[in-house]
């Protein structure tokens, strides 16, 4: 799509872009541009990095060990009774 422009057209683009945004705005615009980008590029590439970590199916060890403590996070402690005296 932009191989076919040319010097002039690129010029007049440049001019358009300032007349539109100023000058004072497009440093930030580009700031705020290359960080979304940095954030996009970090979070694909976490993303490829997990999917090719995980396990295809768990242990069985790894399996019971988290069922076991799940239970007993979701279980509450039981308070001790009162003795009647």
């Amino acid at each position: 799509m932009f191989n076919n422009l040319k010097g002039w057209e690129w010029l007049i683009i440049v001019a358009l872009i300032l007349l539109l945004f100023g000058a004072k705005r497009l440093p930030d615009a580009a700031r705020g541009l290359g960080r979304s980008l940095r954030i996009f590029k970090a979070e694909t590439k976490g993303l490829t990095e997990d999917s090719a970590k995980e396990p295809s199916a768990p242990s069985p060890a790894l399996g019971a060990s988290s069922s076991s403590a799940a239970a007993a996070e979701a279980a509450p402690a039981e308070a001790p009774k009162p003795t009647e005296a």
